[in-house]
């Protein structure tokens, strides 16, 4: 957190910068400094969600758990940007699966000889988002083997169906099978922050996010123009990196800490709720707002969403893990990393 902390100090650099016109630089800074105040709002969010109880708790940490990035694909798709946002739909879900969860078992199995973890919850997480990833191909082979396509509302249909399903997963996780998901190891919580500081800090960085996720939006153009990088590659590692980096090393601490289980919930568990709730938002968002978004992903989006859930589920089958499982997922990561990057 420390080192987050540091990371505030680009805040005024980018309102410095502001002032000038170096909008590729403004851009590197912005990045930087959405990192601590996602940090910053994901531990507002936790400390408020332990004084509320566990399940309008569970249900806080389910609809803000990707505040963050949510927040500056709505500034995407506010300018236009709607091939980047769809692409960060796609890498916030692979880079979740390979990147995140598989750093945390490699990390945790160098430390553990064999993590364990609740293969029921892992077999309910992973069912829920192959799940959404149909709902995600369906509207884009329909429309790739159709000559009259109707996109706009077979989107909004299919946006509709995922927020239900999202709706139903969050009653039988928090209330009617909230037993199955309880970890085996139980901890106690207690908050350490008070509540107004709570909800003071969440509301701060609420605000700066929204700020600098302005910034950061302003120079996509610029440095796709200028470094040569793809708004593609942009959308699918770069946003979700930036967007996620703290809940990142959150799940790695806590494979550090031998609790596999908080580490899959974190990685599966923010998939999830990408493909069913984020990504049905930003569609209707997107209706309302001018910007039409629907679902058809590039064939080369969907396979690779297909092989990191597939991927996913069978290393998570045996509700064991190790080292070397997290370095065949980080592999798989790369080479799709660097398929984006010479697109």
């Amino acid at each position: 957190m420390k080192f987050l902390n540091l990371l505030l100090l680009a805040i005024p650099v980018s309102l410095f910068l502001r002032q000038w016109d170096s909008p590729v630089l403004l851009f590197v800074v912005a990045s930087l400094s959405i990192i601590p105040l996602s940090g910053y709002m994901g531990k507002a969010t936790e400390e408020i969600a332990i004084y509320v109880g566990p399940r309008v708790g569970g249900l806080l940490n389910a609809t803000f758990g990707n505040a963050a990035e949510l927040i500056i694909t709505i500034f995407a798709l506010r300018a236009g940007l709607v091939e980047v946002v769809k692409a960060s739909i796609t890498g916030s879900i692979i880079g979740n699966l390979l990147l995140v969860l598989g750093l945390s078992m490699f990390l945790g199995g160098f430390k553990y000889k064999t993590q364990k973890f609740n293969r029921a919850a892992a077999g309910m997480h992973t069912s829920m988002l192959l799940m959404a990833v149909t709902g995600l191909i369906i509207p884009a082979v329909f429309i790739h083997t159709h000559t009259n396509p109707s996109a706009k509302p077979l989107s909004l249909g299919v946006a509709a169906v995922l927020m239900v399903v999202y709706l139903m997963s969050l009653i039988f996780s928090l209330h009617t099978h909230k037993d199955v998901f309880r970890p085996s190891q139980e901890h106690s919580e207690s908050p350490t922050w008070s509540m107004p500081r709570a909800l003071i800090t969440l509301l701060i960085a609420t605000i700066f996010v929204v700020l600098e996720s302005e910034f950061l939006v302003g120079g996509i153009e610029p440095v796709v123009k200028t470094l040569g990088i793809s708004e593609l590659f942009i959308g699918v590692i770069v946003i979700p990196i930036i967007g996620n980096a703290a809940e990142h090393t959150t799940s790695i601490i806590m494979a550090l800490k031998n609790k596999m289980e908080i580490s899959l919930e974190i990685a599966i568990g923010s998939s999830t709720q990408i493909a069913l709730f984020v990504a049905p938002l930003l569609v209707f968002i997107g209706y309302f707002i001018g910007q039409p978004l629907d679902f058809l992903f590039t064939n080369y989006e969907l396979i690779v969403i297909i092989m990191a859930t597939v991927i996913t589920a069978i290393i998570s089958m045996d509700g064991r893990s190790n080292w070397l499982e997290g370095a065949q997922l980080l592999s798989a990561y790369t080479i799709m990393a660097l398929a984006f990057l010479f697109v």
